[in-house]
């Protein structure tokens, strides 16, 4: 087989694995609406077990990328997702009557810390997911404006999938009453299943070239590493900010819009499906353009824009509506009535859509063989995904749901900084290959 043939297959492998990424990830935050209901306070505990994983898990992945190569983790990764899966089913079946401990006072049941154990072990998955991925994609497309339109290419099926996740569980749950239970969302797990089962064979039989494997290893001790390079250091920062960005944008709008009279579960999930099918249009954009604009130039629009949107649906009076595409069990897909600040936050998902890929690629540029290090110091800090939204929870909470997206704003500005001055490489000098 040709050199081209094998990279589009590494290619065509690499992307139908960032769509799994999100599907797995866009399942947390939702399925909150269903626990919320029973404990108060867990509205965003799964999201967090889900990215806590990455804080565990983002070094001794990418360790584990440089010493096997990207296919051995990558399997290892699917198959963690797949028990991952099946415990969360199993969280539907049993220990809905039996006590754990109590938090404020109220008895914690066995199935939701079941529950939590499997969305722990799912962001194992994801994480060496994503630690494959990134690199790969990157170094398949040499790395610069190239290097980046693969991996906007990969979030844009990334995007597709969190766009139908949201979406079928809203679908699923309904209107959230106190009946709603895990079981209501069991066939989506199933789906889950088949799909990590069917990826799995299908990433045993592919085979593609692995890139730097065992490279920075066998050269002995090295007095530098990824840690040596300070726009990477400043990118693992702004990375950690950005997935509390992503994140949180839609799942507290999700909460927002259930907690709403006038919409509910069902309502909230279509209109958070909508952010993520904007972060796929704008990936396909920044897919388009990546060859001719410089990836500074994109990161640095974004984040000043997503700025002016989101203080924008902070000073919005709240009683002003607007008519948005979503769905409920009853009348199916349909407008309905929204407060406009909604449609300001979904709108974040144009911008928020090029971040991740602009962030990993000025990051990891001209780091040679430390990218696999850099790339598992990256996961490690995906665990801001978990963080920074159950923080904005926490304050939504103590203020408001609009209140609570002042957090957003400074995450932002420092992605700005960094796109404007952090992402310069300071540190040429240190030998890479």
């Amino acid at each position: 087989m040709s050199k081209n043939n094998t990279n589009v297959i590494a290619i065509v492998t690499m992307i139908f694995m960032f769509a799994m990424i999100s599907f797995v990830t866009n399942m947390a935050a939702p399925f909150g609406n269903i626990w919320k209901n029973s404990y108060e306070w867990s509205g965003m505990l799964g999201n967090m077990m889900n990215f806590l994983a990455y804080l565990f898990m983002g070094i001794p992945a990418g360790k584990l990328l440089s010493k096997i190569g990207y296919k051995k983790t990558a399997l290892i990764a699917l198959g963690v997702g797949f028990v991952g899966m099946v415990i969360q089913y199993l969280s539907s079946r049993f220990g809905a009557s039996v006590d754990t401990f109590t938090v404020s006072g109220q008895a914690v049941k066995l199935n939701f810390v079941i529950y939590l154990l499997g969305a722990f072990i799912c962001g194992f998955c994801v994480c060496m997911l994503n630690t494959v991925v990134n690199p790969m994609l990157n170094i398949l497309g040499g790395g610069g404006n190239r290097g980046n339109q693969l991996i906007q290419t990969g979030g844009t099926f990334n995007s597709l999938t969190g766009t139908l996740t949201p979406l079928l569980v809203g679908a699923l749950i309904g209107q959230v009453t106190d009946k709603t239970a895990m079981s209501d969302v069991a066939p989506l797990l199933f789906i889950a299943m088949g799909v990590f089962a069917l990826a799995f064979v299908i990433i045993f039989f592919v085979h593609f070239d692995e890139p730097n494997l065992g490279k920075a290893q066998s050269q002995g001790k090295d007095k530098y590493s990824a840690w040596s390079f300070r726009h990477l250091v400043l990118g693992v920062i702004a990375i950690f900010f950005y997935v509390g960005i992503e994140v949180g944008i839609p799942a507290e709008l999700n909460f927002y819009l259930t907690d709403d009279p006038l919409c509910g579960a069902a309502i909230g999930g279509a209109i958070a499906a909508v952010y993520w099918l904007l972060m796929m249009v704008g990936r396909l954009v920044s897919t388009a353009i990546s060859g001719k604009v410089s990836t500074k130039a994109q990161l640095t629009f974004v984040s000043a824009l997503a700025i002016v949107f989101i203080l924008i649906a902070i000073f919005v009076s709240e009683e002003v509506r607007i008519s948005m595409p979503g769905y409920s069990v009853a009348e199916g897909f349909a407008m309905f009535q929204v407060p406009i600040s909604a449609l300001f936050l979904v709108l974040c998902g144009l911008c928020t859509s090029l971040m991740w890929g602009g962030i990993f690629n000025l990051s990891v540029e001209g780091l040679g063989k430390y990218t696999e290090q850099a790339s598992g110091i990256f996961m490690m800090m995906v665990v801001g995904g978990g963080v920074m939204p159950f923080i904005q929870n926490v304050i939504a909470k103590g203020t408001s749901y609009m209140a609570s997206y002042w957090l957003v704003i400074a995450m932002l500005a420092y992605i700005l900084f960094y796109a404007l001055v952090g992402c310069k490489n300071v540190n040429k000098d240190i030998p890479v290959e």
